[in-house]
């Protein structure tokens, strides 16, 4: 037996505007996607926004249905989105935001397991690490450098 010690880094910022102007701006159409969301059921609303090496902003919110697992996350609904529009393009960083109407959310809310995974797929297929962004409605903003970060063992065509 040997042991595996899997370790990651993140940054945390206290306040958005601790970061830069573009990455404020890029947070800010997140805002604006999360303020679009559909979340009648979770009342649990998310917004992304992906800054796309063509220059172009992608944003996404996340979409519920009576049957729970039709719904979308935002994360998905903007990758995916920018996959069919601009499949050549890659996804530089992505913004995350989180607003719920049952609890504040002033602490970072990361992707959930299944957009990590998506995420993962446009990572590996661009092999160009995606910086991302995430906080909840106000309050701290954590970074991750890559995808990795957040899901270190990776399951990807490699596997197959």
């Amino acid at each position: 037996m040997k042991e595996l010690k899997i370790e990651t880094t993140l940054y945390v910022y206290d306040a958005l505007s601790e970061l830069d102007k573009e990455v404020q701006d890029l947070m800010e159409q997140a805002v604006e996607a999360r303020d679009k969301a559909y979340a009648p059921y979770s009342k649990f609303y998310v917004g992304a926004a992906l800054l796309l090496d063509n220059g172009e902003v992608i944003t996404g919110s996340n979409q519920e249905n009576a049957s729970y697992p039709s719904g979308l996350c935002a994360e998905r609904t903007a990758i995916y989105y920018a996959g069919a529009k601009y499949p050549k393009a890659q996804i530089v960083r992505m913004a995350v935001t989180a607003a719920s109407q049952i609890n504040k959310t002033t602490a970072p809310i990361p992707p959930c397991g299944a957009c990590r995974q998506a995420i993962a797929e446009y990572e590996v297929k661009q092999e160009v690490p995606i910086k991302i962004y995430f906080m909840g409605e106000t309050g701290a903003v954590a970074v991750s450098n890559s995808l990795a970060n957040l899901l270190p063992l990776l399951f990807d065509k490699a596997a197959l």
